[in-house]
């Protein structure tokens, strides 16, 4: 009984945050993982970085649906930049940290502290 209860109230929780917030979780989640890959052996880093691709080709369909409210400028930057980092993840040996930079820019814009 107290676990359903406890899930309820996270899920209660979860409802509450902003779209922005879980959307930078998300990113904050990826990021973490692609840290723990510098130090990692090779499959972690390849776990990593196809973790990074999934969240980057979401941000590139979002981007480009024609639904997306967003101003144009602002998703032609995101998509520009979505696409440079796809092209890093297709190198034989992609820059983790500019990965990792790359997404901390992206936290930075949806937690409204652009650094």
């Amino acid at each position: 009984m107290n676990q359903i209860l406890a899930t309820r109230r996270y899920g209660a929780a979860q409802q509450a945050r902003s779209l922005r917030d879980q959307e930078a979780d998300v990113f904050r989640r990826v990021n973490y993982g692609l840290k723990s890959a510098l130090y990692g052996d090779a499959i972690e880093r390849a776990r990593m970085i196809a973790d990074n691709r999934r969240l980057w080709l979401a941000v590139d369909s979002v981007i480009t649906h024609p639904e997306n409210l967003l101003p144009e400028a602002l998703r032609g930057t995101i998509l520009s930049l979505s696409r440079s980092i796809q092209r890093e993840m297709n190198q034989d040996d992609p820059d983790i940290a500019f990965l990792i930079e790359m997404n901390d820019h992206i936290i930075g814009g949806l937690s409204g502290d652009p650094g």
